[in-house]
């Protein structure tokens, strides 16, 4: 690890053995064997660390049974890479905004893959927890776009469900890829323009306000809608049509169709979840498969794909060797 705002070199503090120094003298704490690389404790992702303490193994597919996560990432990944990485081989592996760990627990099943798990808020507590860091596996608390990381460190970057909550997805984008080696891959994926983004009335009107609370109360509120609404949403489930136009006034996210694959509690869970992510997020990008490609010819990268699919667009890119 490296100082993530002059790029010297961390070492522990010979007096505090929970603190990073750099020849500059910036020091950095280690608290629960994480290194906290930031410039401040608050941060606009505080609501996302609240929430992935809440929801700690919610989205893991060992605790839903179910291929889900994996799923996702092999598609974004895609087949041919897929392959590559499932091959034994030492792997230098980032994923950046790893909160709870839904794809840690994934790309640590890939035969020598050392993963390093980073995010900006304390979602990197429950993420030790449930993968602690070994010789594989690492975890940081750093900023995506000040990461302690020297350039070209990594065969894989992987960033998914995070770029568009970012202050400059195309920063980011450009950050995340210079971690990458030579020849290595980035692939990550982001919101995109459609209908309900733009006619789901509850998230204009409630968004702004839940934004705002603090962390813990943002999480109590959309506990409390998520009672009030999800009966309404559970009774005309199969009704594809009446749900389609509930949810243009409830604020709630359900899953009812798009993911058959959980039971009536873990559906109750999703959509507890996934409302408090869609109504409390800091900042909320949306960008076009043709943005996003613009974006990676404009840094260089080759072999890019990009297509809509998941929460809105999903792309990846190689570094020219």
């Amino acid at each position: 690890m490296v100082c993530p705002f002059d790029h010297q070199q961390l070492e522990q503090n010979g007096n505090n053995e929970n603190e990073l120094v750099c020849p500059s003298g910036h020091r950095y704490p280690i608290r629960q064997g994480i290194p906290r690389l930031l410039p401040s404790e608050s941060n606009y992702a505080d609501a996302f660390g609240e929430q992935w303490r809440e929801y700690q193994l919610t989205q893991l597919d060992s605790y839903t049974k179910t291929n889900l996560s994996k799923d996702r990432l092999k598609r974004c990944i895609g087949q041919d890479l897929w392959n590559q990485l499932s091959l034994n081989g030492r792997l230098e592996v980032l994923e950046a905004g790893c909160g709870a760990g839904r794809f840690t627990e994934i790309l640590l099943q890939l035969p020598g893959a050392s993963v390093t798990s980073t995010d900006l808020s304390s979602a990197v507590e429950p993420n030790q927890i449930n993968f602690p860091q070994s010789d594989r596996h690492r975890v940081i608390q750093s900023d995506i776009n000040q990461l302690p990381f020297l350039d070209e460190q990594y065969d894989v970057v992987i960033c998914l469900g995070v770029v568009q909550h970012t202050k400059s997805p195309e920063r980011t984008i450009a950050d995340l890829f210079q971690q990458v080696k030579p020849g290595g891959w980035l692939v990550f994926d982001h919101y995109t323009h459609s209908l309900s983004h733009y006619t789901k009335l509850a998230e204009w009107l409630i968004r702004p306000v839940l934004k705002r609370l603090s962390p813990a109360r943002g999480v109590a509120v959309t506990k409390s809608l998520t009672r009030l609404f999800f009966p309404l949403h559970r009774a005309v489930r199969n009704y594809k049509y009446m749900q389609y136009v509930l949810s243009r006034f409830s604020p709630l996210l359900t899953y009812f169709h798009a993911l058959p694959e959980l039971n009536d509690e873990q559906q109750y869970e999703w959509a507890e979840l996934d409302t408090h992510d869609y109504l409390t997020d800091y900042y909320k990008r949306v960008r076009s498969p043709r943005s996003i490609r613009s974006t990676l010819e404009s840094i260089g990268a080759n072999n890019i794909w990009v297509e809509k699919g998941g929460n809105g667009v999903e792309a990846r890119c190689q570094k020219p060797a």
